[in-house]
């Protein structure tokens, strides 16, 4: 950014320079605030469980918790299937997610928005959640394979084994790489496209050689978005019985073994390696080559008419895609009012009985969720426009590092950081009091906010890109202070920004697992998540379990909703404004 934008001159009255003198050290201390909560709940927790993989019991460094972990068969296993299971999860993500994207950007019929609206509801359910219900639809009994078994003698065992966690995961983190490919794709410049075809490029060929590639950076992100995800997912594979994978691994040799396992510390750190390796990958593949194009907003990609057999063809793709990738909320639904279902396509019978048991038994982890996810909501939108304001608003040295270091928290896996508290903590108190630390819900808290501020950091720099400078120089040569300025200028300006990123985190952190699992060290602190994960461990629960995922996935729409309506309202004014 230009010396003009980031040190503005304006008239200053007798004694301006005295009184920045005075105040010059509100950004040194803003700084060094948020570099002091990224290092005690980010960078020092990760650190102690990466130094702990390398080093022996007396502290002597070592490579040989890497040799035991390579020498033994299980953990090796392990390995493989995590990464087959991340690379095939992506693979069959984008099975779904390109012809969506390309079918609903690139031609004109009905429902398109709908379809891309609809697309994107698995992400508001828990994907541990989703294997139960579709066990139900597609698992060896359930309705799917009893139909088939009924009219044409065979069943598909889609739902066994690793084969059935690819599934669930594909199904559930394929709109990070639609999302992404349809923004990527609405940016192509139209004239591109007509150039092609001028040279006789048609179909397939006009696709994979033209506006694939120029929608590359946005398949990129998302895949590497789905692969990290995959990776960090420990629910899913714990639901369906699976453990022979990293995170399960993990997990079981933390609770069983114990914090001092030095090999729950490989696998912590082989996770965060492969994390952070396939976002560097997603960045190097394009790194070095332009994606840009001269449109902005009108000649975009022209949408044609598809013709009768091709329409067909293109709608008979979408329901199919559709059902599949709504079944898990089709059969969250059925089982949260089914009285018995076993060995049947629907249930037998429906109750209310199970949504009674969950509002009797389980008020307190709605509250729980409520308050975690909202402090936590809160706190990543404080972290993420103070830092932007740093970045964008101050001459501080180094200042750009703040977002680096804030953005590591994307490749850090939820169990990795709940590992990494639990060893910091251990032994620590609560100021003052004679509770450990590490049996709170602070933790719990805390470790949501850190997981989500990437994705808060990256709305509210956006929303102070948007604030011209020359507003709050506006506000100064009135009068106004710095915090003044902020409050009464920035802020509101900023706002919708703010509230896309609030309810990013708040929705995201509600359906957290692989952390809260570690964390939570009694009933009484468990939010819906944990709740969830327990009444699906036993067939009786399952009910409840569904009843309480239908509450979640309910709370986490309504509260994406409601953003949405005050995000529009606050444009209003200035939409007005500009008309």
């Amino acid at each position: 950014m230009s010396d003009v934008l980031t040190d503005p001159v304006v008239p200053r009255a007798p004694g301006a320079a005295a009184r920045r003198l005075r105040t010059s050290w509100g950004p040194w201390a803003l700084a060094f605030a948020v570099l002091a909560f990224l290092c005690v709940f980010l960078l020092i927790p990760v650190g102690m469980v990466i130094y702990t993989a390398f080093v022996t019991e007396t502290g002597a460094p070592t490579l040989g918790h890497f040799s035991n972990f390579f020498g033994q068969s299980l953990l090796r296993e392990s390995f493989v299937n995590s990464l087959t299971v991340a690379l095939a999860s992506v693979f069959f993500a984008s099975v779904i997610a390109i012809p969506l994207a390309y079918l609903t950007v690139r031609f004109e019929f009905r429902g398109a928005l709908l379809i891309q609206t609809l697309g994107v509801l698995p992400l508001i359910m828990p994907p541990f959640v989703g294997a139960v219900a579709l066990q139900l639809i597609f698992g060896r009994s359930g309705s799917v394979n009893l139909l088939l078994n009924e009219y044409l003698g065979f069943s598909i065992p889609i739902m066994d084994g690793l084969v059935g966690v690819t599934f669930v995961e594909s199904i559930h983190y394929f709109p990070f790489i639609l999302l992404n490919l349809v923004a990527a794709m609405r940016n192509i410049d139209g004239a591109m496209e007509e150039s092609a075809m001028n040279l006789g490029a048609r179909g397939w060929r006009l696709f994979w050689r033209i506006i694939f590639p120029l929608s590359l950076p946005g398949y990129l992100a998302g895949a590497a978005l789905v692969f990290v995800k995959v990776f960090d997912d420990l629910g899913t594979p714990l639901v369906m019985g699976v453990t022979n994978m990293l995170a399960p691994q993990a997990y079981l040799r933390i609770t069983s073994v114990g914090i001092e396992d030095p090999l729950g510390y490989v696998i912590s750190v082989i996770m965060i390696a492969l994390s952070i390796l396939a976002l560097w990958m997603a960045a190097r593949v394009m790194k070095g080559k332009d994606y840009s194009t001269l449109q902005k907003g009108g000649n975009s990609l022209q949408r044609r008419h598809l013709r009768g057999w091709e329409s067909m063809l293109a709608h008979a793709w979408i329901v199919l895609v559709l059902l599949v990738t709504l079944a898990p909320h089709i059969g969250i639904l059925l089982m949260s009012f089914s009285k018995v279902w076993s060995f049947s396509v629907l249930p037998d019978s429906y109750t209310l009985a199970h949504y009674g048991t969950v509002f009797t038994d389980s008020r307190l982890m709605i509250y729980n969720t409520l308050k975690y996810c909202l402090l936590a909501a809160g706190l990543d939108v404080v972290l993420g426009t103070a830092i932007a304001y740093l970045i964008y608003r101050t001459r501080l040295p180094a200042r750009q590092w703040l977002d680096y270091l804030a953005s590591i928290a994307l490749a850090i896996p939820g169990l990795v950081l709940a590992i990494g508290y639990l060893r910091m903590f251990k032994g620590v108190n609560v100021p003052f009091t004679d509770t450990p630390m590490v049996t709170t819900w602070f933790l719990i808290m805390i470790a949501y906010a850190v997981r989500r501020l990437p994705y808060a950091l990256r709305s509210c720099m956006a929303a102070l890109q948007q604030v011209h400078i020359s507003l709050e120089e506006a506000a100064n040569s009135l009068g106004a202070g710095k915090i003044s300025t902020v409050r009464r200028v920035m802020v509101p300006l900023m706002m919708g920004g703010i509230l896309a990123g609030f309810v990013t985190s708040f929705i995201t952190a509600a359906v957290e697992l692989s952390a809260t699992i570690l964390l939570t060290s009694s009933q009484s602190q468990a939010p819906m998540s944990y709740g969830i994960y327990l009444y699906m461990q036993s067939i009786a629960g399952r009910g409840p379990g569904a009843a309480l995922g239908v509450i979640a996935v309910v709370v986490v729409a309504l509260g994406t909703y409601l953003s949405h309506r005050v995000i529009e309202k606050s444009r209003e004014p200035t939409r007005a404004a500009h008309e």
